[in-house]
């Protein structure tokens, strides 16, 4: 709806390889002190800003849309399922960034509007999660759960980003319960997945050598799920943080209150562990 857009921002970030994305919030009206608050958030979770607007007739009463044809306006309330009144709001980032920056958003206007029920529980399950993600700074592909998750489907070489996980995970009322995956069972499957994360032959068997062996001799598909017993009894006793219901809950800085970890070693156990530990010698300012 945007690929030719003369509007800088979102020209810019699909030019970057970025999305324009939205969420329509529903009729409201509000005042411009909490528009400009959302932007605030939108900053504070990461986006560089937050374009928002009230679908009016065929088209916007935002600052952003002098900058928009006409097709453009109708494009977007069409894709946004806008009606007359409907608050929306868009981000114009890089994926991950606007899917975080927006399902986070997402969540505080459902709080805000007091769109959930206090007594609803709701369950769902996250599935064809992406195999993989492009890591910019090391210029490779990065597994996003582990290398060792089975890919649904072909796993093409050539277009390694279009990949799914055979991955899962259950959300109750917004939270992770839990999540697991399958497990590649396959030896060649298994190299074609390290190839494709820059582990060659070589490597896989200096470093993955036993996993391969096992393979070869046969081991069957396997996988499974793990569920976080703290984040059931948070949500049973509705706390507001997962630290309520540790038993041994860390502070800011990693300290344990109850034993006093980390604590210092005496020279028999390093001893035991082959371990030697060396003071670091602080230069002047540090």
């Amino acid at each position: 709806a945007l690929r030719e857009t003369e509007f800088k921002v979102f020209r810019g970030a699909l030019e970057a390889g970025g999305v324009v994305k939205g969420i329509n919030a529903g009729r409201r009206e509000v005042p411009r002190s909490v528009l400009d608050g959302f932007i605030a958030r939108a900053q504070e979770l990461g986006a560089k800003g937050l374009v928002w607007a009230f679908r009016e007739g065929e088209g916007w009463r935002s600052p952003t849309a002098k900058f928009l044809s006409a097709d453009e306006l109708r494009a977007l309330n069409e894709r946004l399922g806008a009606e007359e009144g409907d608050l929306l709001l868009l981000v114009a980032d890089q994926p991950k960034i606007a899917n975080a920056v927006l399902g986070q958003m997402r969540l505080d206007l459902a709080e805000r509007f007091e769109l959930i029920e206090p007594e609803s529980n709701s369950f769902c399950w996250v599935v064809d999660w992406p195999l993989l993600e492009w890591n910019e700074e090391e210029g490779r592909w990065d597994p996003l759960h582990h290398p060792f998750t089975s890919p649904a489907g072909e796993l093409d070489p050539e277009r390694p980003g279009e990949a799914r996980a055979r991955a899962y995970d259950l959300v109750w009322n917004g939270q992770e319960l839990g999540g697991g995956s399958i497990r590649i069972s396959d030896p060649e499957l298994q190299r074609k997945a390290f190839e494709v994360i820059g582990i060659g032959p070589e490597e896989a068997e200096d470093r993955f050598g036993f996993l391969l062996e096992a393979l070869r001799f046969g081991a069957p598909p396997h996988g499974g799920i793990a569920y976080g017993l703290d984040r059931i009894v948070q949500r049973l006793l509705d706390a507001p943080s997962i630290r309520d219901v540790i038993a041994f809950p860390k502070t800011a800085s990693g300290l344990d209150p109850l034993t006093g970890a980390p604590a210092p070693v005496d020279p028999q156990q390093l001893r035991e562990l082959g371990l030697s530990v060396r003071a670091q010698r602080r230069g002047p300012g540090s």
